[in-house]
């Protein structure tokens, strides 16, 4: 092999002395073909000592695949982490052969409907479930999907279930019992809430019922949601998002009530603002390299492609402890 050049499948074959049709047949993880565990040993340990990558693109496009794989941005408020999710899996399948194209989630669905039309994707993936027609017209054209807390993605663990017990055991650490959930004013972004209040509820379970209210965008009604749970004996309120927490925040404020004395509020996604709100914001940031190491591993093998391990998932959440609780 020149000096330079993209290894070949010839090189791995030379130098583990087997043949090319053998190398397809081990780093393929083909069925039916019977071979040694020594010679799969040497094929991948040449492949390895090479720096062999497969071409996947020409792969799926003998499969007659499109080798491109769909990535979905809803619309939904967290920060900064779905576009550098997208941009990072873009760089990294990009290394495997894969097309990475992003779909901006719109009200009716159509463009990801289109695009399943079109593109003929090998995949569809994405931070959260789809829903609507995207989710319908994913379904119907059979297209693994992959997101977060989704089977093909064990190794993440159920995200919303893992959030909701850090949230819930360092609230009852800090003496509360009766908590809230506020679901953000967007009634879009209702899936979302409803995503992140089974994993509270889950995680609450030997507490008394979770009092739920929705806030408005502007706080309008914030002042009004914030007495009805005080008078309910609620003391800790866990938001939708950092952008709904800041809503209770300013509604305790409006209400003439202290955070965190009088209720504490913790929220979800660490968006740089809620280091500045007042008081500064509790909440659980996503670790976007984490999500996608994990992501990318979990889908080259749900694709039916070799994957060089199965990264941890340690580090995808972590709460970040501030003033309001």
């Amino acid at each position: 092999m020149r000096p330079g050049t993209r290894p070949t499948k010839a090189d791995v074959a030379r130098l583990a002395n087997v043949s090319p049709a053998t190398v397809s047949y081990v780093l393929n993880n083909v069925k039916g073909q019977t071979i040694s565990a020594q010679t799969r040993a040497a094929v991948q340990d040449a492949a390895k000592s090479l720096g062999y990558r497969p071409n996947l693109a020409a792969r799926n496009l003998a499969r007659g695949g499109s080798g491109v794989v769909l990535y979905i941005v809803p619309r939904i408020s967290l920060g900064e982490l779905l576009l550098e999710v997208g941009s990072r899996l873009t760089t990294e399948l990009a290394r495997h052969g894969v097309v990475l194209s992003l779909q901006f989630e719109t009200d009716d669905g159509r463009n990801v409907v289109d695009a399943v039309a079109d593109l003929n994707p090998i995949a569809v993936t994405s931070v959260f479930p789809l829903g609507g027609a995207a989710l319908e017209a994913v379904t119907a054209a059979g297209i693994p999907q992959i997101y977060l807390g989704s089977a093909q993605l064990h190794a993440m663990g159920e995200l919303h279930l893992s959030i909701g017990r850090l949230r819930v055991e360092h609230l009852v650490a800090r003496g509360h019992q009766r908590l809230a959930f506020a679901y953000a004013g967007d009634e879009t972004l209702r899936p979302l809430g409803d995503y992140w209040l089974t994993g509270l509820r889950a995680a609450a379970a030997e507490l008394p019922e979770i009092a739920t209210a929705t806030v408005a965008a502007d706080g309008s009604d914030a002042a009004d949601v914030v007495r009805d749970w005080i008078a309910a004996g609620v003391t800790a309120v866990c938001a939708q998002s950092d952008e709904t927490a800041m809503v209770v925040l300013h509604g305790i404020r409006e209400a003439g009530l202290r955070c965190p004395q009088d209720l504490a509020v913790m929220g979800v996604d660490a968006i740089p603002l809620g280091a500045v709100s007042g008081p500064p914001l509790t909440s659980v940031g996503l670790d976007a390299k984490t999500i996608v190491e994990v992501s990318v591993a979990a889908m080259m093998t749900e694709l039916g492609f070799p994957s060089a391990g199965e990264p941890s998932s340690a580090n995808v959440a972590q709460l970040i402890q501030r003033a309001s609780t």
